[in-house]
């Protein structure tokens, strides 16, 4: 039968209240029931039998407070103790405040401890029993180090219960113990929210872990968990993080915000998910190193910061209908001897490549779709890839590329519309390409470089924006019933000594069917080109000879590389006429003067060479930092004359390039198109417009890194040969110049080109007027003042650019108005007025 004790202060309570709670304690019997008084009560408590303690007028109004430095409040050494409505206070955050014994029992229901854990140890060993804790509908708040600290053979169970405020980790797992935690609400921890050692077990649902410093849930040891329904929300270091031999099941979770990395599975760990979804991760949606595995299925991983998937070591990742989205790196990343399985899966809208295959590694991807993405795949290990029935679409640049010395076999693989090349086998590269379709890319349909030799069967190529496929020098391979439909270019191009055998191929609608450099060997068994027999005896029309595709001849380049064209030598010219001309420039003052004391330098430099004197250390590149319309690429052209007349440059002519100019579309394009562009500036000036483009704010792997590295070499390699300007935006040419340490030190000086003020424009007017016989009227001048002080000065002004274009729009309005008389007179067909200016609101 059980007895009832009350606990109420002196003078309440009635006939047989006792005055405190330890002496109800200790005249209960097992299984009795203490009734407490509201109020503060100051003491430690030891419940060393089979006791319920409960507030009679309900949650909040007992607590029981232990005097300072005395820890723990509530010690519990019996089994089937309670503690119902009651709030523990404890003196030290460091210690427990409620302290449980081995092979005690303790049910918490509506209570609430703060200032110091609860703390729960059962056996050592299992033949010890076990300790059974339960916490229903409580609070547990403001502890230091842990939260709830479970170790040993512990049973427990949290159901409906908050872990908040913690300086430390919320939920300690050590040893064997076990938890069943459903509606946990866990949040702000300085350290993980729930931590899992040694051979520890929880299985967590229905909970959110929010906040914490570090994980939200770490796994070491052996241990195992399983959540279910669940939420992970902005956790200081990853969502869900495994190491050891770690085991964790997780069914529709959610993990969002993560400061690092979403999932993380090391050592021998292995995870499986289901369901589940990573969001705004600040590294990886799911990390996979050492030997660990993860197993995810119907998991979605939005806009990470860093690959959504990264494998690395000999680790293992089996996806089967997943979903990437966003992300500023590659959507699934492989290096090491890891080992990738994509099954049914989509990647879109990732920075970089949608499935990166490096070092060692291994991917099999089966009816996968990447779209949106800048390469599509890139496969460059040599272990062994395969691709099949998987779908490539809408890439900024390649398709699909196999690097050099990699290894892959594509079957039903479809690219449509790459910004690049659709298919791209590298230097040395093995490739078996089965079925499929390449589609509407803007460069070839599938490009073959040196040394490499793929097997293609069935393979359909239908409007590549270049050729449909592009065979480098010394390029070979089978190419069996390959169909070629609507190429810009010539369908197969091949390049010398190239040596392609092409079997029951057919090409239809294309600009030509067959494209060849002086010294190609394909060889051509049952091909037709529009029904009619394809043969090959005569070098066709090429590039090299006027058609569209391939390289430029020997002869062509050899004249490039010597710095000859097509116009006779510049004549020679006088300097003091030239320094004349950069003076009668409009505005650019700054720009004079300091064109003027680079001329004298330079003289310097010249006469003390003629003198027999080493030359002082001189960098003549420069940057030429302005908007749009300053005069840069004149000032630039009139530099190279400069140092021609100074004997400084053999031609002095310019080269004008921008991006386009210097960077390829796939890999192995970029150096020998930069070096081109470079070598037709040789013995004058290479000007480079928007140079800042080569060096994008997020170049991931942008071939304008290559392009930069190329120019660095070249610009030494020819140093006294040549001039580089690097011309753009004042703000992003500090970009550029940072972007390679080799730049700082060869570009040694910016001119800077200020925006001409409305005078300046007007003088650029009048010169344009003077040139062609045209003059202002005072009213008009007045008036395209006024214009110039109120146009407005956004994006779209070109300074000079736009000076010239109100001349030239004037001009038109004139001759509109002027064809209107009958007898026009002289003046009036050279006279601009007021009315012809453009109206403000038109522009």
């Amino acid at each position: 039968m059980t007895t009832r004790h009350t606990v109420a202060p002196k003078g309440q309570g009635g006939r047989g209240a006792y005055h405190t709670i330890g002496e109800a304690i200790r005249a209960a019997s097992p299984g009795d029931l203490v009734v407490i008084a509201p109020g503060t009560w100051t003491e430690n408590l030891v419940l060393d039998r089979a006791v319920v303690l409960t507030a009679e007028h309900g949650r909040g109004s007992v607590v029981i407070a232990a005097p300072p430095g005395e820890a723990p409040v509530v010690t519990v050494d019996g089994p089937d103790c309670a503690l119902h409505n009651i709030t523990v206070w404890g003196p030290d955050a460091g210690l427990p405040a409620v302290s449980v014994s081995p092979g005690a029992g303790l049910v918490l229901e509506e209570c609430s401890v703060e200032g110091g854990r609860v703390q729960v140890k059962g056996p050592e060993d299992e033949e010890g029993g076990t300790t059974a804790v339960v916490l229903r509908r409580c609070r547990l708040e403001g502890a230091r180090l842990a939260g709830l600290h479970l170790a040993g053979g512990v049973r427990a169970r949290l159901e409906d219960t908050a872990v908040t405020g913690v300086d430390g980790t919320g939920v300690v797992l050590s040893g064997s113990a076990s938890l069943d935690a459903v509606r946990l609400r866990l949040e702000r921890t300085t350290g993980s929210g729930m931590r899992l050692r040694g051979r520890a077990r929880l299985r967590l649902t229905d909970s959110v872990l929010a906040g914490s410093g570090r994980a939200g849930l770490l796994l070491e040891d052996s241990t195992e968990a399983t959540a279910g329904e669940s939420r992970i929300e902005t956790p200081g270091a990853a969502g869900v993080h495994l190491t050891g031999s770690a085991r964790a099941e997780l069914t529709d979770c959610r993990i969002r915000g993560a400061a690092a990395s979403g999932l993380v599975v090391q050592e021998t760990a292995r995870l499986s998910a289901s369901g589940c979804s990573v969001a705004d991760a600040g590294a990886n949606g799911l990390l996979v190193t050492g030997s660990a595995e993860a197993q995810l299925a119907d998991c979605r991983i939005d806009r990470s910061t860093f690959s959504a998937v990264h494998l690395a070591g000999t680790a293992v990742g089996r996806l089967a209908d997943c979903r990437v989205r966003g992300g500023a790196e590659h959507g699934v990343h492989a290096t090491g001897e890891a080992r990738i399985e994509l099954t049914d899966c989509g990647i879109t809208d990732v920075a970089m490549t949608g499935v990166s295959v490096l070092e060692q590694a291994v991917a099999t991807l089966t009816g996968c779709r990447v779209a949106g993405t800048a390469a599509g795949i890139g496969i460059g290990s040599p272990a062994g890839s395969t691709v099949a029935d998987t779908t490539v679409t809408g890439t900024r640049e390649i398709g699909v590329q196999v690097a050099k010395g990699a290894a892959v076999s594509l079957a039903g693989v479809r690219i449509s519309g790459a910004g690049a090349a659709g298919l791209v086998v590298d230097e040395g590269a093995e490739a078996t390409v089965t079925g499929g379709r390449v589609e509407d890319c803007a460069g070839s349909g599938a490009v073959v470089w040196t040394g490499a030799r793929p097997e293609v069967t069935g393979l359909h190529i239908d409007r590549p924006g270049k050729n449909g496929v592009f065979l480098a020098e010394g390029a070979g391979g089978t190419f069996t019933s390959l169909d070629v439909t609507s190429a810009g270019f010539p369908a197969l191009h091949v390049a010398k000594g190239a040596d392609p055998v092409f079997r029951h191929c057919r090409i239809r609608d294309c600009a030509e069917a067959l494209g060849t450099d002086e010294g190609a060997e394909p060889v051509l068994e049952d091909c037709t080109a529009d029904g009619a027999p394809l043969t090959f005896g005569t070098v066709a029309a090429s590039p090299a000879n006027g058609g569209p595709g391939a390289a430029p001849s020997a002869a062509s380049t050899a004249k490039a590389a010597n710095g000859s064209g097509d116009s006779d030598e510049p004549e020679e010219e006088n300097l003091e006429d030239l320094l004349g001309e950069l003076h009668e420039l409009v505005g650019l003052d700054r720009v004079k003067q300091d064109v003027g004391s680079l001329v004298k330098l330079m003289q310097t430099v010249r006469r003390r060479e003629e003198a027999g004197l080493p030359a002082p250390p001189l960098s003549r590149h420069l940057v030429f930092a302005g908007n749009p319309g300053t005069g840069k690429t004149t000032v630039a052209r009139l530099y190279g004359r400069l140092l021609k007349a100074l004997g400084l440059l053999r031609r002095g002519h310019l080269v004008e390039v921008d991006r386009t100019a210097l960077v390829g579309e796939y890999v192995g394009h970029t150096g020998p198109k930069t070096t081109a562009a470079f070598n037709r500036a040789l013995g004058g000036v290479l000007f480079i417009d928007e140079a800042y483009s080569l060096a994008p704010a997020f170049a991931g792997n942008d071939f304008g890194t290559e392009a930069v590295a190329t120019l660095v070499k070249l610009m030494e390699d020819h140093r006294d040969d040549v001039v580089v300007i690097a011309a753009g935006y004042p703000g992003d040419m500090h970009r550029f110049i940072g972007s390679n340490p080799g730049l700082a030190s060869r570009f040694g000086r910016t001119l800077l080109f200020e925006d001409y003020e409305p005078a300046e424009l007007v003088s650029i007017v009048e010169f344009q007027a003077g040139r062609h016989r045209y003059e202002l009227t005072p009213t008009a001048r007045t008036e395209l003042v006024s214009l110039f002080e109120t146009m407005p000065r956004g994006e779209g002004f070109g300074n000079g650019r736009s000076a010239r274009q109100i001349f030239q729009e004037m001009t038109e309005r004139q001759a509109q108005r002027v064809a209107e008389l009958t007898a026009p007179t002289a003046e009036q067909l050279i006279s601009l007025e007021a009315h012809d200016l453009p109206h403000p609101a038109a522009r």
